[in-house]
């Protein structure tokens, strides 16, 4: 009898985004088509060939959609690369150029563009979701950004693993894996990455978080802060979604139509805890008018519930609140 031949086992971090997408994929129905936004960079190249390796077990077609920002020179060229990457793997490229606008800095206008954009292509090839390579680092440099900004609860929630966007299923197969894995996952399959410039320029916030930030605080209090930093995201989405449950049922109770808008009732809302009576502030606002209020501003309308002295209305975005009687009344601004 010969020797036994021994075949060398998959590597470690190939297999561990590959867990990771094919748990994605089993909420999207078999005979979907799925996007993949794909930038060449080693997360989303990553994404891309653990989709390519799964789809097909899935019964899902996979889209590769590469956005071009025209934000920099060669970005022509990077794209098409990324395309050519994804037809090596055995998946339809497309690669689509946007007009990246100024609203809220380079960062947010950038953002806003790519994801229309997904959104856009998603549609037009009938994609029931797209995966976006985003990695537990991401997350990490996310809530510090948020912690910074004292952006509250909700920015601090970090990214979903699961929203929605524009009608499609935006899935975040990667937020527990970390971004080294990505990079040795590209180099265990002969992949090679591009390397965006913007990702090493700091004048962008999250490149100093991501550079600086991030390491000092690994120096100086030990290992493991972007895993403590994505596990409180997790726990306070978790915190969030049993809050949401509470306001959804508590609301109905609460609130009445008036003209020209709505009201709630004093007592009920001075009855709740601080924390679930700005919540259901801030959600009759958005659920109404369709605005975000500030801490600051949701503070300000709960005076009108908790110290009521007879002060005038409060103006908001969209709306003005005030107190009638034992109501607080919300109403369209002219």
């Amino acid at each position: 009898m010969g020797p036994v031949e021994h075949r060398p086992g998959l590597d470690a971090a190939v297999a561990e985004v590959r867990r990771a997408v094919r748990a994605a994929l089993a909420a999207v129905p078999p005979g979907s088509t799925v996007v993949v936004a794909l930038s060449g960079g080693a997360d989303s190249l990553a994404l891309a060939a653990a989709a390519a390796f799964e789809a097909p077990k899935a019964g899902v077609t996979v889209v590769a959609v590469t956005v071009d920002h025209g934000l920099q020179d060669g970005s022509t060229d990077a794209a098409a690369a990324a395309a050519s990457k994804a037809h090596a793997l055995g998946l339809q490229p497309r690669v689509v150029t946007v007009d990246v606008g100024s609203d809220g800095g380079p960062e947010a206008a950038a953002r806003s563009a790519r994801y229309a954009a997904l959104a856009a292509e998603a549609r037009a090839v009938g994609a029931t979701a797209v995966l976006i390579g985003h990695t537990l680092d991401d997350q990490a440099e996310t809530v510090l950004l948020g912690l910074a900004r004292g952006s509250g609860g909700t920015s601090l929630q970090g990214m979903a693993a699961a929203s929605a966007l524009e009608g499609v299923l935006l899935l975040r197969p990667l937020l527990e894996v970390r971004r080294s894995t990505t990079r040795s996952a590209c180099a265990a399959e002969g992949l090679e990455p591009w390397d965006d410039p913007h990702n090493a320029d700091p004048r962008f916030a999250r490149v100093r978080v991501r550079q600086r930030v991030l390491p000092v605080l690994e120096a100086e209090l030990g290992p493991g802060i972007a895993e403590a930093l994505a596990r409180t995201a997790a726990q306070l989405r978790e915190d969030s979604d049993a809050f949401d449950e509470m306001i959804d049922e508590t609301v109905q109770d609460l609130v009445e139509h008036a003209e020209a808008g709505i009201s709630v009732s004093a007592a009920a809302l001075a009855a709740n805890p601080a924390a679930l009576r700005q919540r259901l502030i801030r959600h009759v606002v958005a659920a109404e008018f369709g605005q975000s209020l500030t801490r600051g501003q949701t503070l300000e309308v709960a005076r009108l519930v908790t110290d009521w002295s007879g002060q005038g209305p409060v103006d908001l975005p969209g709306c003005r609140a005030q107190r009638v009687g034992g109501r607080l009344e919300f109403t369209a601004r002219r």
